[in-house]
């Protein structure tokens, strides 16, 4: 079984189906950069935004895929190119791709907390959802992401020598943090996780539709409230594919005997890359105000000077 494995893991792509393959991840990256930096710029020169802790959750969460997305597509490119990599370097490669992975469920919770507040309680939500408290969710987001997976690094410290972290592995989770007790702790943790955020998606999804009903007056704002929740609920299905990833490409490897590297690559696209397009999409085409002023970005953007002053004189 272990042969079969490292077997698999010693194989290569052709020249052609490599450079075919990374040209395509690294396209992707560049327009997905360029998706998430123009939401960024948009919040962060309107200050209609950043003074809305709805909006400081989204772009929170815009980030840190853009980072999230960047450090694998880097492991990708690197794992071409060099293949193996020290394990110090490969360390932090590792932690920081997990805890931008882990966080993005916990901020989709507080995310729907936010809309669950501001429909149920319409009257106590400027009260309840400050800017300030915006920002100390982030900080917890951070805390709770990190504490679970940092203690890997502490173990691996305490179990393997000096001298192991000045060696070249293939950057693999599992090649660095070995030790079999952190497999069925972070499997815990995955649980403990996922059913929180599920649970608190479900009762507010609940919760506003309810209100929904009983308001005829919020009937709209409810209506889309719902939606955008299970929108969130589709990025955290797709969150969790990532958790399913090896045993899919153990049967798909079954199905399609020969075709393991094609059957990662796709596997690394539906993934990890695909559920990066939803955070754009959730607010900055979703959302009336901010497709409103993203708008007026792009077309400030990709024109001359003269029509960018315009453009602006039409904001203030």
């Amino acid at each position: 079984m272990n042969s079969t494995a490292g077997q698999q893991l010693l194989m290569r792509d052709t020249f052609t189906m490599a450079f075919i393959k990374n040209f395509i991840v690294v396209l992707v990256w560049l327009l997905l950069s360029y998706i998430n930096g123009s939401v960024v710029a948009t919040f962060f020169r309107h200050q209609i935004f950043y003074e809305d802790p709805r909006y400081i959750l989204f772009v929170h969460m815009v980030i840190n895929d853009a980072v999230q997305l960047t450090v694998t597509i880097a492991l990708f490119v690197v794992s071409y190119i060099l293949y193996t990599i020290s394990v110090g370097v490969c360390c932090f490669f590792i932690l920081v791709a997990v805890f931008t992975t882990r966080s993005t469920p916990v901020n989709l919770a507080g995310m729907a907390m936010e809309r669950y507040i501001a429909i149920c309680y319409p009257l106590r939500h400027a009260q309840i959802c400050t800017v300030r408290r915006a920002y100390m969710l982030i900080a917890t987001i951070w805390l709770v992401s990190m504490l679970p997976d940092i203690t890997d690094l502490f173990v691996t410290l305490a179990t393997e020598p000096l001298s192991f972290f000045q060696t070249n592995v293939f950057c693999l989770r599992q090649n660095v943090f070995k030790d079999p007790v952190l497999l069925y702790k972070r499997n815990a943790f995955d649980g403990i996780y996922f059913s929180l955020v599920f649970l608190t998606l479900l009762c507010t999804y609940l919760r506003i539709v309810f209100a929904a009903r009983a308001l005829s007056t919020e009937r709209t704002s409810a209506n889309r409230a719902t939606n955008t929740i299970l929108l969130h609920g589709v990025q955290l299905l797709m969150c969790m594919l990532s958790y399913l990833s090896p045993s899919v490409e153990g049967i798909l490897n079954i199905i399609f005997p020969g075709h393991i590297l094609e059957i990662r690559f796709v596997n690394y696209l539906i993934v990890y890359i695909l559920p990066r397009f939803l955070s754009p999409i959730i607010y900055g085409v979703r959302d009336k105000k901010f497709r409103k002023y993203l708008r007026r970005y792009f077309v400030c953007g990709l024109t001359r000077i003269d029509t960018r002053v315009e453009c602006k004189d039409e904001e203030d």
